[in-house]
């Protein structure tokens, strides 16, 4: 009977050695889906961040439009050139993150 324990308990041991491997792979997927998260978060912001900056040049614009006198010219220009300024980088960061995809999907495996 003890030898069954012993053989038992050496089963274990080797099944809790294969098991821990698993184990840190699943911390490091965990990892990446909480980094794979933060990184949507920080996109969704960057992105909003610009719509914001967009709605408001358009908004001083049409105000100023309509005869508003509390806006005046330059708050429209540098509404607009911040908005502008931001969709550009916007639009430079997508296409650095597509040419960085586009590489990755080339390289051999």
């Amino acid at each position: 009977m003890n030898i069954k324990s012993d053989h038992l308990y050496g089963e274990m041991q080797n099944m809790l050695a294969e098991m821990q491997p698993q184990a840190s792979q699943l911390d490091r997927v965990n990892a990446g889906n909480q980094s794979q998260t933060e990184f949507g978060g920080m996109l969704k912001s960057a992105i909003d961040n610009i719509n914001g900056l967009q709605m408001e040049a358009g908004e001083l614009r049409n105000r100023m439009e309509m005869g508003d006198s509390s806006v005046s010219l330059a708050e429209v220009m540098i509404a607009a050139q911040k908005s502008s300024i931001a969709f550009e980088a916007g639009v430079q960061v997508r296409n650095k993150v597509v040419d960085a995809y586009e590489k990755i999907m080339n390289m051999p495996v």
